[in-house]
């Protein structure tokens, strides 16, 4: 389930709540390099803020097949203290592809930041790297810390209210970074029994992409990562809410450690009943956490996360050899089910961040 067209590989895997609101072009959007201790390089990390507007005009990312929102690039941030959502993309896929919810989050007063997590990010992901979520966890423990004490940001960030968004993979990571803690045996299990779920025939597939490229890779026997790393506990206790969708993983998180999750998570599911995979199917995961709810949302399914396609789209990834339906509705328009999603999420963060306001 990857786009083959190298920078734009994508995962295994209005309804706005009451408040402050900005116009679409207030919208401010910066990027900043984030030095990492524990990796080889340094995080891209895309920042979006609620902003005066007084910068340059100009599209959220440019590519032949999504559409994006109008933003204000490196526009002055707004005076005040605003809550934090940390995104995490899914496998293959990059912050800039959640721009759209990203960029609905900050018209309502949040500021947003998004890493793009090395080694499963576009253009840089293998099968070997996919299952390392502990790497993906401390990107975004590295992105809070980073923020906290950049003179630009940390004046304008209340450390004391701290969300974090996660899709697909991105969503197995938000679910670690809050305190959730998976069993490698039943993730070995899981794709013993379900062989045909997209992350299990990535691991399988023998390619993956560096450098932009399309490589061969040894497939990946699961028997062969690191257990003590993989089944750690990654919680950071500045996340004070979690909102996943479509988290991937699904089936492994071991019991205890879901029940003993003392912040509020919001999971939501792709797809009418019955439709949804069992690689993401979560409401196991929402009966167990003491403070969740569980919200599906109806004809949908698992791409509809992705942004809006624009016209032509369907030909230009038929051309390029993309075998997956990215573009294809699933069942209504994917702008009607982002403003349902819109609502949703933002519905959430005000509860779970904005509360005490």
């Amino acid at each position: 389930m990857r786009l083959k067209f190298p920078l734009f590989v994508i995962p295994l895997i209005g309804l706005l709540t009451a408040g402050t609101a900005f116009g679409a072009d207030a919208v401010g959007v910066q990027k900043i390099s984030v030095v990492s201790p524990t990796r080889d390089r340094a995080l891209a990390v895309t920042i979006w803020y609620p902003s005066k507007g007084d910068g340059r005009s100009a599209p959220d990312g440019e590519n032949p097949i999504f559409e994006n929102s109008t933003v204000s690039r490196n526009a002055t941030i707004e005076p005040g203290r605003f809550p934090v959502v940390l995104l995490s993309h899914g496998s293959g896929s990059r912050a800039d592809a959640m721009g759209w919810i990203a960029t609905e989050l900050a018209r309502v007063g949040f500021i947003v930041a998004g890493p793009n997590h090395p080694g499963t990010t576009s253009g840089d992901s293998t099968p070997e790297a996919t299952p390392k979520i502990w790497e993906r966890t401390q990107d975004l423990t590295e992105v809070i810390t980073a923020l906290s004490a950049d003179r630009r940001w940390k004046g304008s960030i209340d450390t004391a209210r701290i969300g974090a968004l996660g899709f697909s993979l991105g969503g197995s990571t938000v679910m670690e970074i809050a305190g959730g803690r998976v069993d490698l045996e039943a993730y070995k299990h899981y794709c013993e029994t379900e062989p045909h779920m997209m992350d299990c025939t990535w691991f399988r597939g023998g390619r993956g992409f560096a450098g932009g490229e399309e490589v061969a890779v040894e497939p990946l026997d699961l028997a062969t990562v690191d257990k003590p790393r993989f089944e750690q506990s990654n919680r950071d206790p500045r996340i004070t809410g979690a909102v996943l969708v479509d988290l991937g993983l699904a089936s492994a998180f071991k019991p205890d450690s879901v029940k003993a999750i003392d912040i509020p998570l919001a999971f939501i599911n792709l797809g009418s009943e019955g439709q949804i995979p069992a690689a993401v199917y979560a409401p196991p995961l929402a009966k167990l956490a003491p403070n969740a709810t569980y919200l599906r949302v109806d004809k949908a399914d698992h791409f509809s996360f992705l942004p809006v396609c624009k016209p032509g789209a369907v030909d230009f990834l038929k051309k390029v050899g993309e075998p997956d339906p990215i573009c294809n509705e699933a069942g209504r328009p994917r702008g009607n089910i982002h403003r349902e999603l819109s609502g949703l999420i933002v519905k959430a963060f005000d509860k779970m961040l904005k509360a005490a306001d």
